[in-house]
């Protein structure tokens, strides 16, 4: 299933499927293990919120085991606070909800515009620039990694692992990346721990020291979590979207005429080409139904957002994009307790990104020597490697 064909375009693929049965067994998505793949808008829903369907992956790490390739994922990569349920994921999240809740965020708002600002500067007397690698990479990891205090210098190397640790192949390539940023985290938290700063990780490491609501494997999961989450999906959707108006031409006149209208479009660029492909595993814990199909207990499920987002039952005319659209309720970042804790901050980056570009650059277009576009190889991830664009 995950070709290069696929991961070049894979609505075709999901539309497929979907009309098939919007719930079905699919052969080859983790190579031996039988997986479930659930590409309808409804079953979507229903999984993401589902009793019987859990995301604790160390319960159902025999599942997992029945591939016969026994992975060596770091510890609390495996454990962090995805891949939990309620109370620990209850728990966990509490502990660093206020860091992104609306008004945070609008007060980082000022410091997210300088940052796109400064890097806008850099290119502008170039009249060319790769916008993945000069704009939507550094606005989302410049942000969490000065919210988590992670020094500059480090940067590029956690941007490196955080990419291997979604990369589709061979399994020994995300789990040795998963090791390198754990234990990089697991050094920079003993840092913090000798001279504490003004920043969310050394927040965290005062809760563990002074109360048992956070143990030291979950100070480092989550430390991890939000570097990767932080960044990895509002990457994919700045690229994603400015690629999306930039093969519109209509559509970005009118977005450039009259910025306000970007906050709703955002919700439409989310919905028409998510990042979030297919969302992190899960498995069911007992016999459940969803759409008149059973899936048995020990069971993966994977639910794919891209795929729900693109149901005709839900969106008309779902292969097409519209700016006006109203897009609300739609399941780039997930659905239920684990709805992505940091949509507001990849909401506020992605319109001051936009905005601030759009504006800069008014003859901004592909550059025309561009043959083919190249994408990420990842189930999890829908991104572009380059975005090669002039003006």
């Amino acid at each position: 299933m995950f070709d290069a064909a696929f991961f070049r375009d894979p609505y075709p693929v999901y539309d497929k499927l979907r009309a098939s049965s919007p719930v079905q067994k699919v052969d080859g998505a983790m190579g031996p293990l039988p997986v479930w793949l659930i590409t309808g808008y409804a079953e979507a829903r229903a999984a993401f919120t589902h009793p019987g369907i859990s995301k604790d992956t160390r319960r159902f790490q025999h599942v997992l085991n029945q591939g016969g390739n026994p992975r060596n994922i770091n510890a609390a990569v495996a454990a962090t606070m995805v891949a939990t349920d309620p109370p620990d994921h209850t728990r966990l999240r509490r502990l660093v909800s206020k860091a992104f809740n609306t008004s945070t965020v609008e007060r980082l708002r000022p410091r997210v515009q300088q940052i796109t600002d400064d890097l806008l500067d850099a290119i502008a007397s170039a009249g060319s620039a790769d916008l993945i690698e000069t704009l939507a990479i550094p606005v989302p990891i410049t942000v969490i990694s000065e919210l988590l205090g992670v020094p500059e210098a480090d940067r590029d190397n956690l941007r490196c692992w955080s990419n291997a640790n979604f990369a589709a192949g061979d399994h020994r390539t995300r789990d040795e990346a998963s090791h390198k940023i754990a234990d990089y985290m697991a050094q920079l938290v003993a840092a913090k721990r000798a001279q504490r700063g003004n920043d969310l990780l050394s927040d965290l490491i005062a809760v563990h020291d002074s109360t048992d609501s956070l143990s030291e494997q979950e100070l480092i999961a989550l430390a991890v979590l939000l570097l990767i989450a932080g960044h990895e999906t509002t990457t994919s959707l700045i690229g994603n979207a400015i690629l999306a108006l930039l093969l519109r031409p209509a559509q970005l006149a009118e977005l450039r005429e009259n910025p306000s209208l970007i906050p709703l479009a955002i919700d439409e660029f989310l919905r028409y080409d998510s990042p979030t492909a297919i969302a992190t595993i899960r498995f069911t814990a007992e016999p459940i139904n969803i759409a008149d199909v059973t899936i048995p207990a020990d069971q993966i499920v994977l639910i794919s957002p891209a795929a729900a987002n693109h149901d005709p039952a839900r969106f008309a005319d779902p292969a097409a994009l519209d700016i006006h659209r109203d897009a609300t309720g739609h399941l780039a970042f997930g659905y239920g307790i684990h709805y992505c804790i940091g949509a507001q901050l990849a909401r506020t980056e992605t319109e001051i990104a936009l905005a601030a570009l759009l504006t800069r650059f008014p003859t901004l277009n592909l550059d025309p020597e561009l043959k083919d576009l190249r994408w990420r190889h990842s189930r999890l991830i829908r991104g572009l490697q380059t975005l090669p664009v002039r003006w």
